[in-house]
């Protein structure tokens, strides 16, 4: 009876059907409904205005010509797999999206783990995150510089250069060649040899000339003609030239001439080489018996030009490079989210793998990582999404020389939209990369849902 009362289907056998009491047109939070819609109606007009009503136009446009009036249907998406500049910026993006949340994940990872058994670890992460307070604009362009050529301006290159240099120094005289009436001439590859051949007990002059006064080595000291020897090949390699009009002899040395030490001297016989030396401060060399009648060649060693580091920013260096500084930007984002997963990792299941003799490396991979699996595939899947949308690091780091080489999506979409008005095409490529993220997208929400039904 009661049960029927309460329903309100039947009569009740004291009197008349008790009336049901009409549902609550509150939320299980007490706020009315219409409240709360009304509430909620300023942020929907703003997602309807700023997303809904874009994507929508894009989409519509995509399936117009570059007039915008007549229908072209799927030509501007055939136009994605046919265009040169698109395929690039596609492939690009394939590159991105394998290894820039791959490299971010793996360091933030390799950050959370190692911060956590130092005392300052706090202050590494705050150095580390802070990147992400900087805008990809001023990111692009303190990389621009850190990818200088120069390695005067550049840091890339100025470390590159200076590690190349500790194994393999450069010349002291990469513009030094020979001047008027020198008895040197070129012997092709950049070498010089002299145009006669010399004989024993002879004083031989090697004068070359361009190399500015203040790049000559610290080795250098007053040049000094060489004394005659018997038996042996005596001779002097040196600046030719002497500051002031008229002073100097051309192919004598002077008082205010400098050698060149560390010049390497071959004496070459039927191409051959017989014997060699190396110039001393003053610029003088000797040569043993071997040498007679052989030509004396200044090997190319001597004058090539100095190791200036790599081309960062050329076509087959720029996409990693960019990729670089888009790590340097995120890595302190994936170790943050990482670290305040690791906080929550049980300490016992830590402890109890060390009982059981597992070293700190099994430790880490076998225990750490799975637990962390849920935590580096939200950094991971965010890392993508966000890497499909790059534009601003490429536009600015890019140089123009290079810029197709480095193209992505983004950065094509905007060309096509705004440099080439074919806004047909860049409406395509828009709906194109909201099609590649939806997958992730989905997948994200997916993993989210099974997180909270555990």
């Amino acid at each position: 009876m009661a049960s029927a009362t309460a329903a309100g289907t039947g009569p009740s056998p004291e009197g008349p059907p008790v009336p049901v009491a009409p549902k609550s047109r509150r939320s299980v939070t007490g706020t009315r409904r219409t409240v709360a819609a009304l509430f909620l109606l300023p942020a929907l007009v703003l997602l309807g205005a700023l997303v809904v009503y874009p994507i929508g136009y894009s989409l519509i446009r995509s399936f117009y010509d570059q007039s915008g009036d007549a229908f072209a249907g799927f030509d501007n998406y055939e136009a994605l797999f046919t265009d040169d500049g698109i395929r690039t910026a596609l492939k690009n993006n394939v590159v991105w999206v394998v290894f820039a949340p791959t490299v971010a994940t793996a360091l933030g990872l390799i950050f959370a783990v190692l911060t956590e058994r130092v005392r300052w670890g706090t202050a590494f992460k705050l150095v580390v995150f802070m990147p992400m307070a900087i805008s990809m604009l001023a990111a692009g362009i303190i990389f621009r510089l850190v990818y200088d050529q120069d390695p005067d301006k550049g840091v890339a290159n100025a470390v590159w250069v200076g590690v190349h240099d500790t194994f393999a120094e450069s010349s002291a005289f990469p513009k030094a060649h020979p001047g008027r009436q020198s008895p040197l001439e070129p012997a092709g590859g950049g070498a010089f040899v002299t145009k006669q051949p010399v004989a024993l007990g002879e004083t031989v002059v090697l004068p070359l000339v361009g190399v500015a006064p203040d790049r000559m080595p610290d080795g250098a000291k007053q040049a000094a003609p060489a004394e005659p020897e018997d038996g042996r090949i005596t001779g002097t390699t040196w600046q030719d030239f002497t500051r002031g009009k008229g002073s100097g002899t051309p192919g004598g040395v002077d008082s205010t001439e400098l050698g060149y030490p560390g010049m390497r001297i071959e004496a070459v016989k039927d191409g051959e080489v017989v014997a060699s030396a190396t110039a001393a401060g003053d610029g003088t060399f000797t040569l043993p018996a071997e040498a007679d009648g052989a030509l004396l060649r200044l090997p190319a060693d001597n004058f090539k030009e100095p190791y200036n580091g790599l081309d960062w920013l050329g076509p087959s260096l720029v996409t990693p490079a960019v990729i670089g500084s888009y790590v340097w930007m995120w890595a302190g984002f994936a170790m943050v989210l990482i670290a305040a997963g690791l906080a929550g990792v049980p300490r016992e299941l830590l402890e109890a793998a060390r009982v059981d003799g597992a070293s700190e490396w099994q430790v880490f991979r076998r225990v750490t990582v799975p637990l962390l699996a849920p935590v580096l595939a939200v950094v991971v899947v965010t890392l993508m999404i966000n890497v499909l949308k790059v534009f601003d690091l490429v536009f600015i780091i890019a140089p123009g020389s290079s810029q197709d080489d480095a193209n992505v999506l983004a950065l094509e979409l905007y060309r096509k939209g705004f440099a080439s008005d074919q806004p047909g095409i860049a409406s395509a490529i828009a709906v194109f990369l909201l099609l590649l993220v939806i997958p992730v997208m989905w997948f994200n929400v997916r993993r989210l849902r099974r997180e909270v039904r555990r």
